[in-house]
């Protein structure tokens, strides 16, 4: 096993080029009769989200009880962190992968949530954790039993020491075992050994399982690019190809969307009859870094320069674009405003792609690492008001007094919900702002972000106000104004000045 590498994202700071993100019209994964490109969706860590049996842990049936709140909001997908038997509170390291961990409830749970979602137009992917398992999985059980078991093959050993020193901490021993087993992550999730067709043949035998007997719409694929070491690139990207191709031999109608933190050009090869999508880290770090410095990066044209990539690699893509996620600090700890909240959705939800949400950002939760501290608890209403409330962990970022709770922000026409639901309407009403291609405007000052989208038929004028004061932008790009979808500020025609309120935006169409 060669050296595995995590590489350094770079943000691209200068971009000339842009391309069309209406390629994906060609793929025709429809589930619930909306076209996957003009979905929304929410990521759901279950352990923190609302918990149906008052163990203070959150289940299945408590996302189903919230389905009406996520179908208000306007979502129209729900991923769902691992559900499957494990010994951590993350479940990233599975046991049992035909299994439902028993804190979330039973199979047939996860049948009534898939059957309700399904009602509301609601897709779910869950999370496919296939490139290790937990150490407590049968089969690793068996391997450590010695080489002449017949699944010590479906991990990987080694008994070079110059291997080994190459990888210090992901080489591991095993109870006296000459051979030490691999696992990137840690000790408790050794890896699978793909070479092994044994293993392939398992592992497309789960995804089948899950998509075809149980019904779900695909999965969200954890860590993509560590299948084989990063020298063997090719081969990770033809395993995803077969993956593909065998579930689509049962049903060509499941989405699968990958994590793979990388660039945009290494991520362009996985596109290529593999992964249906990538989720963007670049974007997200480029839309924290505007929000932070409160200048404009490129951002219209870095984002048209990653979909240029995908296109060269392949003709029917989606970009996954999301503020931050599971594994990140939450958007709201890293700004200093909390009106930047509300730019924030207004830039994610204009942009084009499938947007995800990650549960609690349309309340402005808040959370900085260690992981526990970015999973804390939904905050539904005030202490004591809602049985539902989990608390799997005390919340040290999201406590009463700093987040307010759903239900008060329900009842306040002002607050982030609502312009969540305001944001994700417009994007919902006007397909153009999900599949329409992005051009960055130039000569406007850097403390506005401007850019437009546009397709065979209609373009769409978006400018963001970056800074905490009125701004008043005079501009040429303001002389063909058609109608208006959403003004923070005022417009006077017969001067064509517009000004943005602090942090305010502007969504137009252009005759």
């Amino acid at each position: 096993m060669m050296l595995r590498r995590t590489l350094v994202l770079i943000l691209a700071g200068s971009i000339i080029t842009v391309s069309c993100n209406e390629h994906a019209a060609q793929n025709q994964i429809k589930k619930s009769g909306i076209p996957i490109g003009e979905r929304i969706f929410y990521e759901i860590f279950v352990h923190a989200y609302y918990d149906s049996d008052r163990n203070g842990i959150g289940d299945l049936n408590g996302v189903t009880a919230k389905l009406d709140y996520l179908q208000g909001l306007g979502v129209s997908g729900i991923w769902l962190l691992p559900i499957h038997p494990s010994p951590t509170y993350h479940k990233y390291d599975v046991i049992d992968y035909y299994g439902i961990h028993p804190d979330y409830g039973t199979m047939e749970d996860m049948k009534t949530l898939l059957d309700e979602a399904h009602k509301r137009n609601i897709m779910v992917i869950i999370d496919m954790v296939v490139n290790h398992s937990s150490s407590e999985h049968i089969y690793f059980q068996e391997a450590n039993k010695g080489k002449d078991n017949p699944f010590r093959d479906y991990y990987v050993w080694s008994s070079d020491t110059f291997i080994q020193r190459q990888e210090p901490h992901h080489w591991h021993s095993n109870n006296g075992d000459r051979e030490k087993y691999y696992g990137f992550f840690w000790k408790g999730m050794p890896d699978f050994n793909f070479d092994n067709p044994d293993v392939r043949e398992e592992i497309k035998k789960i995804g089948k399982f899950w998509i075809t007997e149980v019904g779900v719409d695909g999965f969200r694929l954890d860590a993509v690019k560590y299948i084989y070491p990063d020298s063997l690139v090719q081969k990770n990207v033809e395993w995803w190809q077969e993956y593909r191709a065998f579930l689509e031999d049962s049903d060509d109608d499941f989405f699968l969307v990958a994590e793979i933190w990388d660039e945009s050009a290494s991520i362009g090869p996985f596109l290529d009859r593999g992964i249906h999508a990538a989720f963007n880290f670049e974007l997200s770090f480029a839309i924290e870094e505007l929000l932070i410095k409160r200048r404009d990066p490129g951002l219209g044209r870095m984002l048209g320069e990653i979909h240029e990539r995908y296109q060269e690699a392949s003709d029917s893509f989606y970009d996954a674009i999301f503020l931050k996620n599971h594994d990140q600090n939450r958007i709201m700890s890293l700004l200093i405003d909390p009106r930047q909240a509300k730019l924030a959705a207004s830039i994610l939800f204009t942009l084009p792609g499938i947007p995800f949400i990650y549960y609690g950002e349309e309340i402005a939760m808040l959370g900085l690492k260690p992981d526990e501290y970015i999973r804390e608890p939904m905050v539904w209403d005030l202490p004591g008001q809602d049985s539902g409330q989990t608390n799997w962990i005390e919340p040290r970022h999201s406590t009463p007094g700093k987040v307010t709770p759903v239900k008060q922000q329900m009842e306040d026409n002002t607050s982030l919900l609502f312009h969540y639901k305001k944001m994700i309407s417009i994007r919902n009403e006007h397909k153009i702002l999900s599949t329409g291609s992005i051009r960055s405007l130039d000569h406007i000052p850097d403390s506005f972000c401007a850019y437009e989208l546009y397709n065979a038929d209609n373009k769409i004028l978006v400018i963001h106000n970056l800074i905490d004061k009125t701004a008043k932008l005079d501009s040429e790009l303001l002389k063909s104004r058609g109608r208006v979808l959403y003004l923070s500020g005022t417009y006077r025609e017969e001067t064509r000045d517009l000004q943005l309120d602090p942090f305010g935006t502007l969504i137009q169409y252009v005759d």
